[in-house]
């Protein structure tokens, strides 16, 4: 982001916190299908007593829901970093968006 200007910095900072609040429940979904699948059976969380469906039908839900985020996200941030900056560094620019688009998830965990 060395050639851009001040301004142009701050509009996928901006961005990305708002498609960070519709995040919310594709980032709760893995959450829920992690610690109720893999990480229980390691033994790193418990698994909810109700949950006795299997993992499949979590799984047909969670797959087109975070695909179709992915879908809207990914694109936004490639079409924001092309047309703002002229070279920019991309571990920089992606971490970045990436932490502004969990910043509300986070922030309602803090809340709740």
């Amino acid at each position: 982001m060395k050639n851009a200007q001040p301004w142009k910095s701050f509009v996928p900072m901006a961005v990305n916190p708002l498609l960070g609040i519709p995040a919310i429940v594709p980032i709760f979904l893995v959450w829920y299908v992690l610690s109720n699948g893999p990480l229980a059976e390691l033994g790193l969380t418990i698994q909810d007593p109700n949950e006795d469906d299997g993992m499949l039908l979590w799984l047909v839900i969670v797959v087109p829901v975070v695909a179709g985020f992915g879908g809207i996200w990914a694109p936004v941030n490639i079409r924001l970093r092309r047309r703002l900056f002229t070279v920019p560094p991309p571990y920089p620019y992606w971490s970045a968006c990436v932490t502004a688009t969990l910043a509300p998830f986070f922030v309602g965990l803090g809340l709740g």
